[in-house]
Parts: structure tokens; C-alpha cells; sequence
């Protein structure tokens, strides 16, 4: 029997700006529309930065996807959060009402140290929803839920492949993604959301929302493998035994039947029985002369 007791929340938001906080904010007193005001502050950072995307603290939040993964690495459910009305504030209380009804499981995402968990934020802030357990600002510093290198509470993948950002991961999720087989991008990308939101498409971003959390969950897996939490077997386990579960979600939810049509083989390289931790055979023989050689006792040169 599967283990139910919740360990991770993987998840993943989609947000839109907020034109009428922009409009009061960087252009007060000109009486700019929310669409005017979102367009010309996008314009004004597309000449400055050559990048339109508005920072996280004039978005809110309209989607949000999470993975309730045991402590065998196994999925057991996804979901989108208040669906179908995918309300700000409820989203957010949703959020962390989930998170401590579960007992303050892990947060595990990619990137969400400077976004994700920032916006969430913030936007309790907004809404005025009370997070002490994740404000325990005066416990001991390494038991604070927000301490920046308390992996127990939030493991950002970004931050363990980077080593806290000691270098820069270009590529990003898509490429982390992309190496272990998986699709990444699958045709929406997070600059086109504003746009999708515009135009009352919410299904096409909480289906791009699901997308984008399956890949999380899946480098999930493989920085598991390297951090020796599990085995490589084990991952390519769980991987067939994920793949299995979608396809049988996908008459609910198609965008996994499509998402698993863009997914590729990953080609293991110890297929073909070489070493798993990655030792040549020659190393191995040098090993294990080193240690037979040891088991003589022979004495070190100054000693003989």
C-alpha cells in the first residue's frame, strides 16, 4: 500500500500583473487604464533591461499547481487550486491553509526563492492572511521555515544545482528538463500568460501550470539521484510508474496525454552494465589493487 503521509509540495504559480497597482504607483496622477499602464511600464523595461517582465511586486498570483509527493518519492495527487474561479486571494489562502494542514510539508520548486515563494508572500500580505508558521522569525535560526539554506522547509532546485547561485543556470527549468527526457516549453511559455489572461484563457494556463510542475517534479527526481537520497533505479522506477498514473488521468486532464507525447526516452547510460557510480574498470582494478595491497600490510618506504 501506497504511503499517504504527505512529505513534498512541489509547486508551481502563474501570475499576471496588476495594472491598476502599476497605474498608481509609476504613473500617479496620469489616469492611465490598467491594460495602458502594464503596457508601458513593459515597454519602458523592454529598453532599459531588453526584458518586458514586470517584477514579481506588482503580480498576483492566478494559478497554482501542486504535487503532494510521499516520502517514497511517489505522486499521490495534482491539483490547481480554486479552480475553476482561480481567485487571487483565495489562491493564496489556499496556499498556505494546504501547507499547514499537512503539517508544514517541504516546499520544493525551481526558482521559487526569487519568485515563486516571494509572490506568495507578498500577496498574504495583500490579502491579510496570517502565516505565523512560516513567519517563526524568532525561533532558532536554523529552525526558521524562511532561513536561506533551510533545505527541509524549502528546497529550491535552482539553488542546489547552482550551489545557491554561486553560477549561473542559463536554460534554466526547460534545460534541466530537456536532459532528463522530459518536454520543458510545450508551446506556452511564462511571457505569454499576461496575454492568455487577457484574453480569458484560463484553462490554457492551469494546463501550462500542470505542465510546468511535472517538470519539477521530474528534475525533482533526478536531483534526488545526485543528493543520494534515491537511486538511479529507483528514479527510472518512479519515472515509468508517474508516466503510467498520467496516462491513466489523461481522460480527466488531456494536457498529460500531451505532455506525455512530447516526453522523450532518457538514454542511460549504465544500460549496458557499466560501473554505476561511474567508475571505469580500470579505476575499479587500480581500487582494488590499492586495497589488496593494503590488506598485506606492506610497510611504507621509510619503514622498510
Amino acid at each position: 500500500m501506497a504511503n499517504s503521509s504527505v512529505r513534498y509540495f512541489i509547486f508551481d504559480i502563474e501570475s499576471v500583473a496588476d495594472g491598476d497597482l502599476i497605474a498608481k504607483v509609476r504613473y500617479p496622477g496620469q489616469e492611465l487604464t490598467p491594460e495602458k499602464a502594464i503596457e508601458t511600464y513593459s515597454a519602458e523595461l523592454m529598453e532599459k533591461f531588453g526584458s518586458e517582465f514586470i517584477p514579481y511586486t506588482f503580480h498576483l498570483p492566478v494559478s497554482i499547481a501542486v504535487i503532494k509527493i510521499n516520502s517514497d518519492f511517489e505522486i499521490l495527487d495534482i491539483v490547481t487550486l480554486d479552480a475553476p474561479q482561480y481567485r487571487p486571494h483565495a489562491l493564496t489562502k489556499l496556499f498556505w491553509d494546504g501547507w499547514k494542514a499537512y503539517k508544514m510539508p517541504t516546499l520544493v520548486t525551481f526558482n521559487g526563492r526569487t519568485f515563486d515563494i516571494p509572490l506568495l508572500e507578498l500577496a498574504a500580505y495583500r490579502y491579510g492572511i496570517a502565516i505565523p508558521e512560516w513567519f517563526n522569525i524568532y525561533a532558532k535560526n536554523w529552525e526558521q521555515k524562511r532561513g536561506r539554506y533551510n533545505q527541509g522547509s524549502h528546497l529550491d532546485l535552482q539553488d542546489v544545482i547552482t550551489n545557491f547561485g554561486a553560477t549561473r543556470l542559463n536554460g534554466g527549468l526547460n534545460l534541466c528538463a530537456n536532459i532528463v527526457g522530459r518536454p520543458g516549453k510545450m508551446g506556452v511559455a511564462g511571457h505569454m500568460v499576461q496575454s492568455l489572461f487577457n484574453e480569458g484563457k484560463m484553462q490554457e494556463i492551469n494546463d501550462y501550470c500542470r505542465c510546468d510542475v511535472l517538470d519539477t517534479y521530474f528534475v525533482f527526481l533526478r536531483t534526488a539521484v545526485m543528493m543520494g537520497d534515491i537511486s538511479l533505479d529507483r528514479e527510472i522506477e518512479l519515472v515509468a510508474q508517474t508516466q503510467a498514473w498520467l496516462a491513466d488521468q489523461a481522460e480527466a486532464f488531456p494536457v498529460y496525454q500531451e505532455y506525455l507525447d512530447q516526453c522523450d526516452q532518457w538514454k542511460n547510460p549504465w544500460a549496458q552494465g557499466d560501473p554505476p557510480s561511474g567508475q571505469t574498470e580500470e579505476t575499479q582494478t587500480e581500487e582494488t589493487q590499492l586495497a589488496e595491497s593494503d590488506s598485506v600490510g606492506t610497510a611504507p618506504p621509510n619503514q622498510q
